[in-house]
């Protein structure tokens, strides 16, 4: 029987619009500080952008020209509108290093993170689900107290860290092919690494070896925090009153596990995962 959908009167939906309308405001001004914040903390680091760039020719003369072609012998408030107005317009200018666009810089990165991410997330879930259901089938147990103080450990590891020793092990010490940097083939037809490759048949294993460092790297940080969230999750529900009801009609343990504990249990973990995976589009670089 479809459930009828009560109908706001007037006044709540004032409410509701000013509550959104007030979210909105909040979330600009919070974007404007962190603008505001982030492009004066700039001006603070120590160096002389003249002297990166021109090197041995920073001259008096070529210093003042650099700044007034780059506008930085305006104040800092015009500097900070000047480049908000770009970044509004989708032009967040050009690096002083290489001398190109930004937009293209990430446009070439974007999509190789996007696939080691997707990777790592594959590799996460599928490691941390069954491990964690097999530790939470005896809390304190062998099993539990011995992957409880593995995760611990590796949770303390950074993965900076982490990179390296796979590096040393998988590629240098093991050699296992296809993860060397000599081996990587990039096709620049899409910026996609692996769709690139399907087009041609022919560099798939390489590439695909290619991103099993950096994806093995992010997906052991991710798994570590899907699997403590998700024992503790189903050690819980393990203990409700419809689990040992289920349990009192003869379920198995598989499908009391599957059907009636994980489910509720992974809201949670999915909850947990979106933040992880945007704190890992942000920071997926430094791998």
């Amino acid at each position: 029987m479809a459930l009828k959908l009560s109908i706001l009167t007037k006044s709540e939906r004032g409410a509701v619009l000013k509550y959104f309308t007030k979210r909105l405001v909040a979330l600009v001004l919070i974007i404007i500080a962190i603008s505001i914040g982030s492009f004066y903390m700039i001006h603070l680091l120590p160096g002389d952008l003249a002297t990166m760039i021109l090197g041995t020719g920073n001259t008096p003369e070529n210093k003042k020209r650099l700044y007034a072609q780059l506008g930085l012998d305006k104040g800092l408030v015009q500097q900070y509108l000047t480049w908000m107005s770009h970044v509004l317009q989708g032009d967040l200018g050009k690096s002083y290093i290489t001398g190109e666009s930004i937009n293209t810089s990430i446009g070439k990165a974007l999509p190789i993170d996007i696939e080691v991410i997707v990777i790592s997330q594959i590799l996460a879930f599928a490691c941390a689900i069954p491990l964690a259901m097999k530790a939470a089938k005896k809390p304190n147990g062998l099993f539990d107290r011995m992957s409880n103080g593995v995760t611990f450990g590796l949770l303390s590891v950074p993965s900076f860290i982490i990179v390296v020793y796979l590096v040393l092990l998988i590629a240098l010490k093991l050699h296992v092919p296809g993860t060397g940097p000599a081996s990587f083939t990039r096709f620049p037809e899409w910026g996609w690494i692996l769709s690139d490759t399907l087009m041609f048949f022919t560099t798939l294993k390489d590439n695909l070896m290619s991103l099993l460092i950096p994806s093995l790297t992010l997906s052991i940080g991710s798994f570590v925090v899907y699997f403590r969230v998700l024992r503790s999750d189903l050690i819980a529900t393990l203990q409700e009153e419809y689990i040992t009801m289920a349990r009192s009609k003869g379920l198995s343990r598989r499908r009391i596990m599957w059907r009636h504990a994980f489910r509720p249990s992974s809201i949670a973990l999915l909850g947990t995962a979106g933040i992880n995976i945007g704190g890992l589009i942000a920071g997926g670089f430094v791998v």
